[in-house]
């Protein structure tokens, strides 16, 4: 068996404000209700986050069902705990490997120079469906639009399998859609630059990618 990996890297650049949430729902005097993920006071997204929705997008894409997975997915994603064990034997070793993605020096540097925070909070309200009247008003914390991240991904490959264009693709679905929280009201929308694999320049390829004109599964 002949194994392989691919590196693909890049940034993610925030398009609109994006809320990863950091799970904490303590309230603090004269913070948000709603605040973003964190460390060290900047935000990052996790690599939990990425392959959560990259994993959900593919699903869609394919049709496949949560209890009748692609074997594609299973691959790429590994399965859930107390699935099929002959599915897991056959699989081995998930094939991506996900990264956190931190603020990138760049943008570090650019806050600094700016002195502007790296987050903003966005007050909203619930509407009453029958009255009409808003309600419970809170505010939420969001990284601001023009962030940029350091992104990374790993891909291993066995026996010249060639998964890449399916990673590539699952990605492009993720630029169409939104990520972390609240993306039916605009918020999470992202796009991908500089991206690299191996260190060669595919970022044309991958912005001619068209999901739903040609498939790549």
């Amino acid at each position: 068996m002949s194994f392989n990996m691919k590196m693909i890297t890049g940034k993610i650049k925030v398009v609109t404000g994006l809320h990863i949430g950091s799970g904490n729902t303590e309230m603090h005097i004269g913070g948000t209700d709603n605040p973003v993920i964190k460390v060290d006071n900047e935000p990052y997204i996790p690599g939990s986050s990425l392959k959560g929705k990259l994993r959900s997008l593919l699903f869609l894409y394919t049709g496949s069902e949560e209890n009748n997975e692609a074997p594609i997915i299973a691959k790429l994603f590994g399965i859930a705990a107390g699935d099929d064990k002959n599915k897991a034997e056959q699989i081995k070793t998930t094939r991506l490997s996900f990264w956190d993605c931190f603020v990138t020096d760049a943008w570090r540097k650019n806050v600094k120079e700016k002195q502007i925070g790296y987050t903003e909070v966005k007050m909203e309200n619930t509407i009453d469906r029958i009255t009409g009247t808003a309600k419970n008003p809170r505010n939420t914390e969001r990284v601001i639009p023009e962030t940029e991240f350091d992104f990374k991904l790993t891909l291993k490959v066995f026996d010249d399998e060639d998964l890449l264009q399916v990673v590539l693709g699952t990605m492009k679905l993720l630029e169409m859609d939104s990520l972390g929280g609240s993306g039916s009201r605009g918020y999470g929308k992202i796009r991908f630059a500089d991206l690299k694999v191996d260190d060669k320049d595919i970022q044309a390829d991958f912005d001619g990618i068209k999901p739903f004109e040609k498939k790549f599964i």
